[in-house]
C-alpha cells in the first residue's frame, strides 16, 4: 500500500475515501455553478478528475490542475453561490494531495466543501442559518469511520469569524464526537 509521510501517514485508500467524502458535497452543488455560468467547465473536470481518483486512478497532475482550474472559475464566478459551488469541485479533486501534516489548516481540506454546501443552502433561502444544520448533519452521517480517523489525526479547525468557518466547526466538532 502506497502511503504518503508527513507528521503522520495517509494510505492511498485513506486518500480515496476523504477524496469521495469531498466529491460527494461537490457532487450536490456542481448544478448550482452550472447553471449561473453554463460554458465554463472548469468545475465540473475538477469534481470528474476527483472522481477518477477515488474510483481507483493514481493520483496525478489532473487533479492538481484541474482543482486550480476550478479555483481560478470560483474566483470568476459572478455570484457566492456559483463561487462556493466551483471552489468545492476544486477541493475535491485537491483532496487527492491532503498533506499529512498536523496543522488545523489542512481539516479545511476534508471539511470546507460540506460547510459551502450548507452555506448555499442557506443563502438559497433567505441567508436563514438554520437551513444549513440538516447539510451539516447528513454530512456527519455520510462520513465513514475512516475518514473520522484521519480526521482525528488533525488539531481541531479553529472557530472563525465567517460563517463557513462557523459551519466546518460544527461540523468538525460533531464529526470527532461521534468517534
Amino acid at each position: 500500500m502506497t502511503t504518503v509521510t508527513g507528521d503522520f501517514e495517509l494510505t492511498m485508500d485513506e486518500l480515496r475515501d476523504i477524496a469521495r467524502y469531498v466529491a460527494q458535497s461537490a457532487q450536490e452543488v456542481l448544478p448550482v455553478f452550472e447553471e449561473t455560468v453554463p460554458g465554463d467547465s472548469r468545475p465540473r473536470a475538477a469534481l470528474d478528475a476527483a472522481w477518477e481518483f477515488v474510483n481507483g486512478a493514481k493520483r496525478t497532475k489532473l487533479q492538481r490542475v484541474t482543482a486550480l482550474d476550478a479555483h481560478r472559475a470560483a474566483k470568476e464566478a459572478g455570484t457566492e453561490t456559483a463561487r462556493l459551488a466551483a471552489r468545492c469541485a476544486g477541493d475535491a479533486a485537491s483532496a487527492a494531495y491532503l498533506h499529512p501534516i498536523s496543522r488545523a489548516t489542512q481539516v479545511g481540506h476534508i471539511l470546507r466543501a460540506a460547510a459551502s454546501a450548507a452555506r448555499i443552502a442557506e443563502l438559497n433561502t433567505g441567508d436563514d442559518p438554520s437551513v444549513g444544520d440538516m447539510p451539516i448533519e447528513q454530512a456527519r452521517q455520510r462520513a465513514t469511520p475512516t475518514l473520522i480517523a484521519v480526521l482525528s489525526r488533525y488539531p481541531l479547525v479553529p472557530t472563525g469569524k465567517n460563517r463557513i468557518a462557523q459551519l466546518m466547526s460544527a461540523l468538525d466538532t460533531s464529526l470527532r464526537a461521534s468517534h
